[in-house]
């Protein structure tokens, strides 16, 4: 027996769950040349989506492309993509276009999705934050997805992934772990705790390895250098941390975060169980958030430019694009070492 026919979603009916105005969700969907504030735009593309408005915007789309730069990001929680996004934005206007964000949560199913759909947007181009393995079979579906959007015009940016087949923005994360690694080794410290994330966060892993190409590097002995997986957050840094002091109290001189965010939790544990820091154990971490010089003690980090990233990747993204089978264009940043209050010479 056939399936009845799904019912003729509306613009108003759109407008009613995004909670904004038919005039706005019209600018959104129709590809107006009238800016919309980026909640409204999010909340009208997130409705649409939910409501299968999809066919109905692409019909609409194929008399213009928007001026829309569409982000579709993994984690929009992370004071570093909040930094990101902010240069993003900064520099968008300064062409008169708009940033439109989304998030993917981690999950490959709802980033493919999020692609799809926003792709039917026609925005003038994509910025995807998340990486993917375009070996695996969920990273050949999103490639063929990508890859189709750039035949219709559409432009490509990924920040993170540099073997993705794309224009690409990179950060050189075992190369400024490395400075972190050999910075502690120069300073004496010998026995060394890395907290290093989980292993599926590509990114956590290049720091991880960087860390321990520095000290090794540096004199320290591999013996001496224990590796801790945690949750990628606060309470992470902090249960991780507190276990160590626990069953090993000192047996390390530093421990080493793969980010601020898991380091500031580590300064949390310290504190909670009375060790000083510096004084009697150093903690250092990665990226450089605004909160990392506001703890006590200021937090010894390796600051990435996240304002330049952002603006980097919208310039390229607004590039004009060469031919389909041109060599993808590799961009690559440096961390810089910021050493602060929670580290010191031993």
């Amino acid at each position: 027996m056939p399936h009845p026919a799904r019912p003729t979603v509306t613009l108003r009916e759109v407008a009613a769950a995004a909670g904004v105005s038919v005039a706005t969700a019209s600018r959104v969907l129709g590809g107006s040349a009238r800016t919309v504030s980026e909640e409204n735009a999010r909340k009208v593309l997130e409705a649409a989506s939910e409501l299968r408005y999809t066919a109905d915007v692409a019909a609409r789309a194929m008399r213009r492309k928007s001026d829309s730069i569409a982000l579709v990001a993994d984690d929009l929680t992370t004071p570093s993509i909040a930094q990101v996004v902010a240069a993003m934005e900064r520099q968008a206007r300064t062409v008169d276009a708009f940033v439109t964000v989304s998030a993917a949560g981690g999950d490959t199913r709802r980033q493919l999705e999020t692609v799809r759909t926003v792709c039917a947007f026609r925005p003038r181009a994509l910025v995807i934050t998340s990486s993917f393995a375009a070996t695996t079979a969920y990273g050949a579906r999103l490639a063929e997805e990508l890859h189709a959007y750039e035949r219709r015009g559409g432009r490509v940016v990924i920040y993170g992934d540099m073997d993705a087949p794309f224009d690409a923005i990179g950060v050189d994360d075992r190369g400024s772990a490395r400075l972190m690694g050999a910075h502690l080794a120069a300073t004496g410290h010998r026995r060394i705790a890395i907290l290093a994330g989980t292993r599926e966060r590509t990114f956590a892993a290049a720091r991880t390895t960087g860390f321990l190409e520095g000290l090794l590097g540096g004199g320290a002995d591999v013996r001496d250098i224990r590796v801790i997986d945690c949750p990628v957050s606060r309470a992470g840094g902090y249960a991780a941390t507190s276990r160590l002091l626990e069953e090993s109290p000192g047996e390390f001189d530093a421990l080493m975060a793969v980010n601020d965010t898991i380091a500031v939790g580590a300064l949390s544990a310290c504190r909670a169980a009375g060790v000083d820091v510096p004084g009697r154990l150093s903690v250092t971490g990665f990226d450089d958030i605004p909160l990392a010089a506001d703890v006590t003690p200021r937090l010894t980090t390796v600051a990435l430019p996240f304002a330049e990233i952002g603006e980097r990747s919208i310039r390229l993204a607004l590039t004009v694009a060469g031919r389909p089978d041109r060599p993808g264009v590799r961009q690559i940043v440096t961390g810089r070492l910021m050493v602060r209050q929670s580290s010191k010479a031993i």
